[in-house]
């Protein structure tokens, strides 16, 4: 195993983290949350991941700058061919350029670096999102230069590649203007090579006789100022061109070829260069993988703030399902009237001397068609609690509607949805009134059940065989509804007689205690019953949630995996830092002066 497999894994750890859309609700800092993940994960895949799997491989040299620095100019003077098309027109790069040695073409073909950008080779003109791979003799092998679009272009894609290009660079020459060195664009970006320690040259090209010498030194201010002191500077005169497409002139540009090509030939230098930036930008994890941890935590946040709003609409609706049980709103209205067929016409007492007038109601009812009024009094019972269900849900429904719509990342998940869906989202599901009457039957089905165990004791088996455990079941359920409250005149004194009345025949039976207990259990298992439901209806609204967010542990592990990378830093040999950007330069200086002397 190398040296540095374990920071190559651990970087292979990170991008894995990354694989997500960590921004999926919007919040404030969406956006630069976005941004701040693709400018991340971009320099994982284009560079550092390649590079630390090959850290011998030729370097590159991105040549970046503004609209109209000159950028593919100086590449063509540089390298003596006419690789890239400079014009007047804006943008002029259309398709970036690779231009490197016969020795190096399959490296870079084979997509080691910046794998994400289709390669094409030859004389064929690249189209926008491809990258040219143009070779040329005079370059020499270990060395590649990109010309990249410009970082301030017009067309928002260019500006994006020129960034990703840049951040995939060993080395970064920075063009600008006599006329544009202070513009605030380029120094976003030479502040961003100083954060991440960037191999860096400045190139200040077009500048007029009179002015040389001065610019460079206001400019050498600047990058003093901006905490760029020492950055290698280069000096390129303005000269009139025979034609718009023209080269300068060798003598131009002698001191940035000298310069690129002692660093080629310098295995050294190449190394030195590589590993300062390599070095820079892992250092640089150390700010920027916690901060985008923060992001997404916050992102989290803002995800349990909708959660926190869902639970509460749910609960409030859970509650006055609650209230709606025990206010005795459940014993008016058809309960009521059921109520006071099954005693006023003498079936209870019947139904209770004997099980023959039970036996004899089932007939008439079956003969006649009409319903036994035991029967319809638990039919009207079924659908006043599937009725107070419903009322539940639509409420809940509404209020976390109107809380989503409050909050910009609810109001953005509720558009992405549609306006269709969002007004489903508004009300109960449509299968709610199925899912309610099956909640309410196995409800019953378990108070029955409750009935048939209680009855079970030999000591009430006499009493409980005249009411038969549909009799008691009944009574049960109307124990559950036993409180008064919200009633008002008459309806007070007959819903509590109904309740009272259906208590103590229940204790007859089976005792106070025992009714007590059943009647707990009862209400217990209803209320059970109708949270899981309004669970499910809930879950309509989390589950838009679900969808989209990232792990929940998202947050801590990319601190954890950012403070690994850190760990293994020390796998990374040292760089010769910025004397790697001078000393290969210096020495061929000094070989030409010797010539000239």
């Amino acid at each position: 195993m190398s040296r540095s497999e374990g920071l190559l894994e651990t970087l292979r750890e990170l991008r894995r983290r990354l694989d997500h859309d960590l921004f999926p609700l919007a919040t404030g800092d969406a956006e630069a949350g976005r941004g701040a993940l693709r400018e991340l994960t971009g320099q994982l895949d284009d560079y550092l991941i390649p590079r630390l799997n090959a850290i011998d491989a030729p370097l590159l040299a991105v040549v970046g700058g503004s609209t109209g620095a000159g950028k593919s100019t100086l590449v063509n003077s540089v390298v003596g061919a006419d690789v890239s098309e400079p014009g007047v027109l804006r943008p002029t790069t259309l398709a970036p350029t690779l231009v490197t040695s016969q020795a190096d073409e399959a490296w870079f073909t084979a997509q080691h670096v910046l794998p994400g950008l289709p390669r094409v080779t030859g004389g064929a003109r690249g189209e926008p999102g491809t990258l040219r791979v143009v070779t040329v003799p005079s370059l020499p092998a270990g060395l590649a230069l990109l010309d990249a679009p410009d970082i301030d272009s017009v067309v928002a894609a260019n500006r994006e590649l020129a960034a990703q290009l840049l951040a995939a660079a060993d080395l970064w020459l920075f063009t600008t203007t006599a006329a544009r060195y202070a513009d605030e664009v380029p120094w976003g970006f030479l502040r961003a090579a100083r954060e991440r320690s960037t191999a860096l040259a400045v190139i200040l090209s077009r500048v007029p006789p009179e002015a040389l010498g001065v610019v460079q030194k206001d400019l050498a201010r600047l990058l003093e100022a901006n905490g760029l002191g020492g950055t290698r500077l280069f000096e390129v005169p303005e000269l009139v061109l025979p034609e718009e497409n023209a080269r300068l002139p060798r003598h131009a540009v002698q001191d940035v070829t000298d310069w690129l090509t002692g660093i080629a030939a310098d295995s050294r230098a190449r190394a030195d260069v590589v590993r300062q930036t390599l070095s820079g930008a892992l250092e640089s994890l150390a700010v920027r993988v916690p901060a985008l941890a923060d992001a997404v935590d916050r992102q989290r946040a803002a995800a349990e703030d909708l959660r926190s709003m869902t639970g509460a609409a749910y609960a409030s609706g859970l509650s006055a399902f609650d209230e709606g049980m025990l206010d005795g709103s459940l014993l008016r209205g058809e309960v009521l009237a059921r109520w006071q067929d099954f005693i006023g016409t003498g079936d209870l007492m019947r139904s209770l001397e004997n099980r023959v007038g039970r036996f004899r109601d089932r007939l008439v009812a079956l003969f006649t068609g009409r319903p036994a009024p035991e029967n319809e009094l638990r039919v009207a019972l079924e659908s006043g609690v599937e009725a107070l269900i419903r009322a539940s849900a639509d409420t809940a429904a509404e209020r976390v509607l109107e809380s989503w719509s409050s909050h910009p990342s609810g109001r953005a998940l509720l558009e992405e949805a549609g306006v269709a869906a969002a007004g489903r989202l508004g009300r109960s599901s449509a299968d709610l009134p199925a899912k309610a009457e099956a909640v309410v039957r196995g409800w019953q089905g378990y108070v029955l059940d409750l009935v048939r165990e209680e009855g079970a004791d030999k000591r009430s088996v006499a009493r409980f065989t005249s009411y038969g455990v549909n009799g008691a079941g009944l009574l049960l359920m109307l124990a559950v509804f036993a409180s008064t409250g919200g009633l008002t005149g008459i309806e007070v004194g007959i819903a509590g007689g109904t309740s009272v009345l259906s208590q103590k025949l229940l204790e007859a039976v089976f005792g106070d205690q025992a009714v007590r207990t059943l009647t707990v259990k009862a209400r217990v298992d209803l209320r059970a019953r109708v949270a899981a439901l309004l669970g499910t209806e809930a879950a309509r609204f989390t589950g838009l949630l679900d969808a989209v967010e990232p792990p929940r542990d998202t947050g801590s592990a990319l601190r954890a995996v950012g403070r690994a990378v850190q760990d293994h830093r020390g796998e990374l040999p040292p760089s010769g830092g910025q004397a790697a950007l001078t000393s290969a330069t210096d020495s061929r200086a000094d070989d030409r002066e010797a010539g000239e002397r």
